[in-house]
């Protein structure tokens, strides 16, 4: 009864001496913790649930539809701001006709289904071009109030919906004109491929206008019919659900840190029909900017893809790894933390019981000596300090140090051996096990999204060189004859500040010379006569600098140049699910990019230049969008498009080429998600062996080796050095008690100078035998 009640005691006191905080308990329980959490994460390896429709698809569908959002959005903001553009040209001019206008802006601008002016007073009809507009919609009473002149929609009584935009021609002494053009709501340059439907929808999801779907008079059969009459089903609904989801705030659509896209998009999955489903890409047209809204983004509009994909197999991937790699982990962590625990935490306690002993004068019993490390020495120095305390000499101390073999097995090697069991673990994890190798099944829908999707950027990469050396020839069509320079320098900075497209703008003559100019100095060589190419990339040292040419006949032969800013043109190739992009010349050197690349460098790898050299190979009618899978490259399986810049316009004699390609492990395809998932297994428990380990040797080895030093010296007979702990734990505890018994010897070794007190010879013998042979039986 009274041993176990002495034991009680013991562990009390032996609670109530030790640090709540830091020591060496904390380390190793929170490694025990993250082993039995990353144990239990790696057991849910074995079943990785396949959908019907994998996530690398509806993911693309989404991106295809932010795509036609984007490019929408572009194209009806600078029709606006081409019509608002012009207009003030106009209006610093003189006063021309009705018919002038439209006749200079057609032949500039071919974007218009329809343009007209109407006098605002009386409303009458000056002039027309194109289709009939429906001006009785118009409430010109209106129009000088805020918002008046705003771009509104209109529906035709055939049923298509018409955008108009207005602007107001005014002249000093002649009565206001309203210029109005219409423009249908059609993707420009979208490339769909031979299955994909693409649609327009209000906020209400209707439906305004859509492509990719055959026409009553396309249709060849009545299955072709019932295919078509399907997909408009589907697309009506996926539009109402659509038009829904878009009314969010963007923000809260997205998950915290999310970029990309700045609108509302996401994707949408039919029911399953005979094997095949509907899948459904949606998104809000949005700024370019975050937080700035546009004439575009304030009609309320949505778009929405529609792509019918087969079923996936909906079997699971059953893998025996997970859980034969959990059960792995369990007794590997049982091993290291017993380990620890063994040679490491109980030694330590120990040398904290034995050294308090020590210090409150308690000397009849040898000290409980560890057998290895840096606790064997430890305890070995205890013990010749508890002899020195009965007033052994320390060098008469022969053969009380600790051997070779137990000293030089210390905590570091114990954390060593510790590590490489956890690594032992992680390494397959990383390495080896559940590797998705080069024969993953790529869905074929995402082999076309990547050609399709690289088809319209190059097609948006032409009508942005087309666009802008229209923008160039309207300014020269309305430079008049005999302008001064001044007069032209502020139609051309009004026109940059206007386009940031242009890092130049300026007027070029016949000889050479600059007459007005607006921006940055320009590259086009000095004294040379203006190109007769609309569009010409010049080599400006490392840069290449694309700049545009357009006659101004108001000023005998000179022309309009432009220099566009290669941001502008990268800008247009940064979306994300492409990858990398480039575009290259004529020559298949990189001239542009949506990520860090050496200008007039070329592609990476040979499979990319013969992916470009087999692209523009005139094949037929001419050089054909293509996309393959490479394989065997040493870097996985990759994801490449080339798309020759084709079509009509100013640039079409450029001859470049816009490539892609990204690795098909970066896709949401079942077997790299549990290619990823065993990898983030095996780091985060490598991670949990590095953290722990690595605190623990911080915290406590680094201060024991440290304290094993003062220990020795001490026990050596240093009695000058100061014992400081370094923390408030089990090493510090041991390390105050040696500071104790270090002042205890001090005053031994002063009363011992200062000799026996008064007394018999005999008692003063007697005392020093019954202390030497107390010793002896110790």
């Amino acid at each position: 009864m009274s041993a176990s009640r002495t034991k009680r005691r013991q562990k009390a006191r032996r609670r109530a001496d030790m640090s709540l905080l830091g020591g060496i308990r904390p380390p190793i329980a929170v490694l025990s913790a993250l082993l039995l959490a990353v144990a239990a994460l790696t057991a849910f390896l074995g079943k990785v649930a396949v959908p019907p429709v994998s996530e690398a698809v509806r993911t693309s569908q989404q991106y295809f539809a932010e795509d036609g959002a984007i490019a929408l959005r572009a194209s009806l903001d600078e029709s606006i701001t081409d019509l608002s553009r012009t207009t003030t040209l106009f209006n610093a001019g003189p006063p021309v006709s009705a018919d002038t206008v439209l006749d200079k802006l057609g032949s500039v601008y071919q974007k218009w289904r329809g343009t007209a002016v109407i006098e605002i007073s009386s409303g009458r009809l000056e002039a027309q071009r194109g289709e009939n507009l429906p001006l009785t919609v118009i409430d010109r009473t209106a129009l000088g109030e805020p918002g008046g002149l705003a771009p509104r929609m209109v529906r035709l009584e055939n049923g298509e919906t018409r955008l108009l935009t207005f602007a107001v021609l005014s002249w000093p002494g002649k009565p206001q004109m309203l210029l109005v053009a219409s423009s249908s709501l059609k993707f420009p340059g979208i490339s769909l491929g031979k299955f994909r439907a693409i649609a327009v929808a209000d906020s209400g999801g209707q439906i305004l206008s859509s492509d990719g779907l055959a026409n009553d008079e396309q249709i060849q059969s009545d299955d072709v019919k019932a295919e078509t009459e399907k997909a408009r089903k589907q697309l009506k609904k996926f539009a109402k659900s659509a038009a829904q989801k878009t009314k969010a705030h963007p923000l809260t659509t997205k998950e915290p840190g999310g970029g990309g896209f700045l609108g509302v998009s996401g994707s949408l999955l039919g029911a399953s029909d005979g094997g095949e489903r509907a899948v459904a890409g949606y998104a809000s047209l949005a700024g370019p900017e975050a937080g700035k809204g546009t004439d575009a983004t304030s009609l309320g509009l949505t778009v929405v893809s529609l792509l019918t994909v087969t079923e996936e197999s909906t079997a699971t991937v059953d893998s025996f790894i997970g859980i034969a790699a959990a059960g792995a982990l369990l007794l590997i962590g049982l091993l290291a933390v017993a380990l620890l625990i063994g040679t490491v935490q109980r030694p330590l306690i120990t040398l904290f019981l034995e050294s308090r002993r020590i210090s409150r004068g308690d000397l009849r019993r040898r000290v409980n000596r560890p057998r290895y490390g840096e606790a064997a020495r430890i305890g070995a120095a205890l013990e010749r300090l508890r002899r020195q305390l009965l007033g052994e000499a320390p060098e008469n101390q022969v053969g009380l140090h600790v051997g070779r073999g137990r000293g030089r097995i210390g905590a570091r090697a114990l954390l060593a051996a510790c590590s490489a069991l956890l690594l032992l673990w992680s390494a397959p994890l990383v390495l080896l096990l559940n590797r998705a190798g080069e024969h993953v099944a790529v869905p074929q829908s995402i082999i076309h999204d990547q050609r399709e999707r690289t088809d319209t950027m190059a097609d948006r990469i032409r009508r942005a060189l087309n666009e802008g050396h229209a923008d160039l020839t309207s300014m020269g069509l309305l430079i008049r004859e005999g302008s001064s320079p001044a007069e032209i320098t502020t139609v051309l900075e009004r026109t940059l500040t206007q386009h940031p497209r242009y890092a130049s703008l300026y007027v070029l003559r016949n000889d050479g010379t600059v007459t007005a100019r607006a921006g940055a100095e320009p590259h086009h060589p000095r004294g040379k006569a203006p190109s007769t190419a609309p569009v010409v990339l010049l080599e400006s040292g490392n840069e290449p600098v694309i700049v545009e040419y357009a006659p101004a006949p108001g000023l005998e032969g000179a022309y309009v140049v432009g220099e566009l800013r290669i941001d502008f043109l990268n800008s247009l190739l940064k979306r994300p699910g492409l990858g990398e992009v480039r575009v290259l010349d004529e020559k298949q050197r990189v001239i542009g990019g949506n990520n860090g690349y050496l200008a007039f460098s070329e592609l990476p790898n040979e499979s990319l230049r013969a992916l470009v050299t087999g692209t523009n190979q005139k094949v037929g009618m001419g050089p054909r969008p293509s996309s393959v899978l490479l394989r065997g490259n040493g870097d996985g399986i990759t994801l490449a498009a080339a798309v020759p810049m084709a079509g009509g316009g100013a640039a079409k004699p450029l001859t470049w080429t816009v490539v892609s390609w990204q690795p098909a492990k970066g896709l949401a395809i079942p077997e790299y998600s549990l290619q990823n998932r065993t990898v983030l297994a095996g780091l985060l428990g490598l991670t949990a062996a590095v953290a722990c380990l690595g605190w623990l040797h911080i915290i406590v080895v680094r201060a024991l080796r440290e304290l094993t030093e003062r220990a020795e010296a001490l026990a050596d007979g240093d009695r000058r050095t100061v014992l400081f702990p370094r923390h408030h734990d089990e090493v510090g505890a041991v390390t105050r008690s040696l500071e104790i018994i270090r002042q205890q010897l001090v005053e031994l070794r002063k009363r011992e100078a200062a000799g026996p007190p008064a007394q018999d010879t005999h008692s003063v013998h007697s005392a020093h035998a019954d202390r030497a042979h107390q010793a002896g039986r110790n």
